[in-house]
């Protein structure tokens, strides 16, 4: 059965669209469906083009995380239809911040990078993830400048994910939205091929 953990997000982000239309002026809703599962510059795994989309907030430093990519990548792959949406919400600390950069830096490439951290043990330190990408085939003086160049962008990212996180109340990661699910905390595989049927069925 689905962790009674699960939250269904009507009263949040992924309630019906208001009644009252929005002008043009006004600011977009952080917290609307469109912003939580569709934001253009949060990077997507699996099928962009997929019917289920699972949302994941991560830190690079989050041992749960770690332990959990390989199994939600091998649901995303071998579904084929679902968009796994990577939100980094680096809540511990200065190496998660950079490592966040450093990836979302990375462009096309941002899945390469994803990986090579996310197979990394434990706590890591900002020497750490430099190896771990290096090691991976980057060169972080081109990351770094990369950043640079495109930090006003990235850091909106990040400072979205972040109000998004705090604002569904989440207390930590690794955390998933499925469908129009919140699931606090890790989920079994067979937990989570069951919300993707569900999300699937409507």
């Amino acid at each position: 059965m689905i962790d009674r953990r699960s939250l269904l997000i009507a009263t949040l982000a992924i309630g019906a669209t208001p009644l009252i239309a929005r002008t043009a002026s006004a600011a977009p809703d952080p917290m609307s469906k469109e912003a939580v599962l569709f934001d253009p510059e949060v990077p997507v795994l699996g099928n962009r083009d997929g019917d289920v989309t699972i949302v994941e907030f991560f830190d690079y430093q989050c041992p749960y995380c770690k332990r959990a990519h390989p199994e939600v990548a091998r649901l995303v792959r071998e579904d084929g239809g679902i968009r796994h949406v990577m939100k980094d919400w680096p809540i511990f600390g200065p190496a998660s911040l950079y490592a966040s950069r450093l990836t979302l830096a990375a462009g096309q490439h941002h899945p390469k990078a994803l990986a090579a951290l996310m197979a990394t043990p434990g706590r890591l330190t900002p020497e750490q993830v430099e190896t771990a990408l290096t090691e991976a085939g980057f060169k972080i003086a081109a990351l770094n400048a990369a950043y640079d160049a495109d930090s006003d962008r990235i850091n909106g990212i990040l400072q979205r994910n972040s109000a998004q996180a705090e604002n569904f109340g989440l207390m930590g990661t690794p955390a998933y939205v499925i469908g129009t699910v919140l699931f606090p905390g890790v989920v079994a595989p067979a937990d989570m091929k069951q919300a993707v049927a569900q999300a699937r069925a409507g």
